[in-house]
C-alpha cells in the first residue's frame, strides 16, 4: 500500500506515515530497516508493508 511519510526520527530510524485515506500508522526501526533506507522525509511518497496492524517494510515509492 501507499502512504506519505509524516515523521521521521533519525536516530531511534522510526516514524509514521499517513496512509492515503489520511490515517496515521507508526513504523519502527526493523520495519525502516528492512526496507535498506538510508533516510527519510516528510512527504516523501513510500510504499508499505503491513502484517495487521503494524508496518513491516517501509521503500521509497518509484514510477
Amino acid at each position: 500500500m501507499q502512504a506519505t511519510a509524516y515523521t521521521y526520527d533519525p536516530e531511534t530510524r522510526s516514524g509514521q506515515v499517513l496512509l492515503d485515506d489520511g490515517t496515521p500508522m507508526a513504523f519502527d526501526r526493523e520495519a525502516f530497516d528492512a526496507g535498506g533506507l538510508r533516510l527519510l522525509r516528510p512527504g516523501q511518497r513510500v510504499r508499505v508493508e503491513t502484517s495487521g496492524r503494524r508496518i513491516t517494510l517501509i521503500t521509497l515509492q518509484t514510477f
